[in-house]
């Protein structure tokens, strides 16, 4: 009899690995997720070679030159201000996204527009063959040279193929159906996808190709495989919307060339995605005049500045406890929100249903917000409309006080653009800037002192 091979239990949520079976993982909780994989061997280590033979070595850190960070723009600018300028040579990309979102159609898109501008194209499919590729990039009207397609898993085959082509650009549709010869489990295993990331990672370091991984993402939304995915990587991008609305928007939670957090809006037509370059009039297109439980928020999605309206509905409870529901807000920040208005301001709430949102989708996760959400809320309880040209900025603290915020600059000169007259701000907000003429700068200490003003 041979000797058995060593194993390991691994964790296929966390990557948590364990010599035993367990049924619960201690790391991140979930059961029935632990599955037996083969240890790879000794010999399975890699140094870094690149395509034409240099291997990794140690040097001075003297001795090394920097070369000018060179960006490669594509024609979707949005696509480009989400990575922080353009696509990075030798950069290693994550997209993550709900099935059928349009991950590929972007990336498609994006890869043949980098063809148009003079670089060599390899997209790799596992999950679609190159005449169903054809097919939508046909759709798409897209057209190219030097733009490889190619139907493969075995993660070694495209490795040679990349050697072969040498391309400026490598998508990989998707990183959970590659599989690694070296590496004894299955495709989409936390093994096959730490050890697929490793090795398209040091393809695109040693040989300056930048590459772009899709990822398959868990019912909770999160990047399926081990949160080492996420580190391994230079930029992890989220591809969100509903299906059944025609917006996306794409978003960068982690970018080490450019700002995260870094959002850009998309619409999905028959002829692909097409970039929506003025947000903030889409987010309030469709609001109504003269509503109640309305007020709009000067937001900041990483650099960028966007009028977002939210909404309340309040109405008095059937039941003995008040329901609480928010939608694109974080339902801790609302129940805070409520508690201040209550104890600080005298509306009694807590007889009262709360129904909150965020119009348009998006979701808003930042201080500046707090205003708008508690100005919102007094309106639909008071049966009060707000003015349509007013604006709500500022973060609210447990004793009723309007906290400063940041980048107050550039939320005013984005609401002014858009024709507001009257802004609420936090009062120690208002030293050291200069604001736009025609503009009605009001600046508050208390929330009490912002309901009075604000249904006048």
């Amino acid at each position: 009899m041979g000797k058995k091979s060593p194993t390991v239990f691994v964790c296929q949520q966390c990557g948590y690995e364990s010599p035993k079976y367990l049924g619960k993982c201690p790391s991140c909780g979930t059961w029935n997720q632990m599955v037996e994989e083969k240890l790879p061997s000794k010999n399975d280590s890699r140094s870094r070679v690149s395509i034409s033979g240099k291997t990794s070595k140690a040097e001075a850190i003297t001795d090394i030159t920097i070369e000018k960070e060179e960006r490669v723009k594509t024609e979707l600018v949005e696509f480009n201000r989400v990575l922080g300028g353009g696509v990075v040579p030798g950069s290693l990309v994550l997209i993550g996204g709900d099935p059928g979102i349009g991950k590929s159609t972007l990336l498609l898109q994006v890869s043949a527009q980098l063809n148009n501008g003079g670089g060599t194209v390899l997209y790799v499919s596992g999950e679609e063959s190159p005449s169903q590729i054809k097919m939508r990039a046909e759709r798409l009207e897209l057209r190219g040279t030097d733009f490889y397609l190619y139907a493969e898993t075995d993660l070694s085959l495209i490795q040679e193929t990349i050697e072969n082509i040498k391309p400026d650009y490598v998508i990989i549709d998707s990183i959970q159906t590659m599989h690694h010869p070296n590496i004894d489990s299955a495709s989409g295993s936390v093994s096959q996808v730490r050890e697929s990331t490793a090795t398209l990672m040091q393809l695109a370091k040693m040989n300056n190709i930048a590459i772009f991984i899709v990822g398959h993402v868990t019912k909770e939304g999160n990047i399926a495989g081990p949160r080492m995915l996420e580190h391994m990587v230079d930029t992890v991008l989220y591809f969100e919307g509903e299906r059944h609305h025609t917006f996306r928007i794409l978003r960068a939670v982690k970018n080490r060339f450019g700002s995260t957090n870094e959002i850009g809006i998309f619409e999905m037509r028959n002829g692909g995605l097409e970039e929506v370059l003025n947000p903030s009039q889409l987010f309030l297109e469709e609001r109504l005049a003269g509503a109640t439980g309305s007020s709009v928020v000067a937001a900041m999605e990483g650099t960028r500045p966007i009028l977002v309206e939210i909404q309340s509905l309040i109405s008095p409870t059937v039941f003995g406890n008040a329901k609480r529901t928010a939608s694109g807000l974080d339902y801790s920040r609302v129940s805070l929100i409520m508690a201040v208005l209550e104890k600080r301001a005298g509306l009694l709430l807590q007889n009262q249903d709360a129904y909150l949102k965020a119009a348009g989708g998006v979701k808003l996760d930042e201080p500046a917000i707090d205003l708008s959400i508690a100005v919102s809320i007094a309106s639909s309880y008071k049966e009060k409309e707000t003015r349509a040209t007013d604006c709500y900025i500022g973060e609210i603290g447990l004793t009723g006080e309007i906290r400063r915020v940041s980048k107050i600059e550039q939320r005013v000169n984005e609401a002014a653009k858009l024709g507001f007259k009257r802004i609420f701000i936090p009062k120690n907000n208002q030293e050291g800037w200069t604001f736009p003429k025609g503009i009605e700068i009001i600046g508050c200490a208390t929330i009490s002192e912002v309901i009075k003003k604000a249904f006048v």
